[in-house]
């Protein structure tokens, strides 16, 4: 077993969340088993737990969507956390104002509200997997890249500050290209701006698919049940990355953007930069692009890649993230289910899993509580 701190939650309320008008969880280091039927509200609590985190939680859902039907719009997300400063109290929601329920929500630690939700990675790092991630390395580019931007935040906590900056940027931008007649001054601190967030995100990414790398393959066992995963980017600033120096790539990528204005125009969007690179995973026993691999092992590999990231995390940082995996065992073979677990235990993270069956869970026995989920409802076995 790991040496590093377990982070673990000790106790979660959720007030006016999704289907719960009150909820009350209590639980110690080891992990959670939700069961029930399916919209019975199981990823719901593991929502919440992802709003422990900075950005818009597991689902991206907006906030109007969170509040209970029959609310006023408010919720709110209370958790008593053992993190990675010890103790703390941590609240976060949408509250209720003069003018109706709060567009942004709010985050409160040890009761005092923080300027940002970027605090909350101070304490704790929340990694999560779910069925709507089960396409990832067949749909869409853009899917890959907030997969791997979730990834970068664990480690590097400015990373969702550089993308935001940079996507602001690019819509401004888009805007001024759209113009009669633009300035050329504003265009250019625009594309200033861009270019610094747009070197910054593509050196990030690149630092933590080689750090990840280093952890695959120091770990790499051919017996596991879950294969090995070659990862690269693919991008035009990825391509010159190793050979330029920082500053010289953003000078470079500053005048591609100048060069690219009227092409950009033509195409009412930003036509070259981080928004447009993607992740490449292969299966490396098959040498095969995961694309091209059978859903189970496309599900083998994603499972492979979170649990190497959270010993990255680990390794970073002392502490391993909490996971939260939805409905993960459903559609692995009792063999890959036993290997999951172990690793997972070996991790010394905290883990919140769901399922609609409880016995594809007898593998973890007493290193789990298990909960009974129906009707708004949870219930301890």
């Amino acid at each position: 077993m790991a040496d590093f701190d377990r982070v673990h939650l000790t106790g979660l309320k959720l007030n006016n969340f999704r289907n719960y008008a009150n909820l009350k969880i209590e639980s110690d280091r080891r992990h959670l088993v939700f069961a029930g039927e399916n919209g019975s509200g199981k990823t719901n609590i593991l929502e919440a737990v992802s709003y422990l985190s900075p950005g818009r939680g597991l689902r991206r859902a907006s906030y109007e969507e969170i509040s209970r039907n029959d609310g006023n719009g408010t919720w709110s997300v209370f958790a008593e956390l053992n993190g990675s400063n010890g103790p703390v109290s941590i609240g976060t929601g949408i509250q209720e104002t003069a003018f109706g329920p709060d567009r942004q929500r709010k985050v409160r630690i040890n009761g005092a509200q923080s300027k940002t939700s970027d605090a909350l990675l101070e304490h704790a790092k929340i990694v999560w997997l779910t069925p709507a991630m089960d396409g990832l390395f067949t749909g869409p580019g853009s899917d890959r890249r907030k997969f791997l931007d979730r990834l970068v935040l664990a480690i590097d906590p400015a990373h969702g500050r550089r993308v935001a900056d940079f996507e602001k940027s690019m819509r401004a931008r888009n805007r001024l290209l759209g113009e009669e007649m633009p300035d050329p001054a504003w265009l250019d601190a625009v594309e200033i701006q861009m270019s610094e967030n747009g070197v910054a995100i593509t050196l990030a990414r690149l630092e933590l698919l080689d750090l990840m790398t280093g952890v695959i393959v120091r770990s790499s066992d051919p017996d596991s049940p879950f294969p090995d995963a070659v990862l690269s980017l693919e991008g035009s600033l990825e391509v010159l990355a190793p050979d330029m120096a920082a500053t010289d790539l953003e000078e470079e990528y500053g005048s591609r953007l100048k060069r690219s204005r009227r092409a950009d125009a033509a195409a009412r969007r930003t036509l070259e930069g981080p928004h447009r690179s993607d992740l490449l995973v292969v299966h490396r026993p098959k040498s095969m692009p995961a694309k091209l691999c059978s859903t189970g092992e496309q599900k083998a590999l994603l499972l492979g890649i979170v649990l190497a990231h959270a010993r990255l995390a680990a390794d970073l940082s002392g502490q391993a993230p909490i996971l939260l995996l939805d409905e993960v065992a459903a559609h692995l073979d009792p063999i890959r289910r036993a290997a999951l677990f172990d690793r997972i235990e070996a991790l010394n993270c905290q883990a919140w899993m769901t399922g609609t069956d409880r016995q594809f869970f007898d593998d973890l026995g007493d290193r789990a509580n298990y909960w009974r989920v129906a009707d708004g409802m949870a219930n301890m076995e």
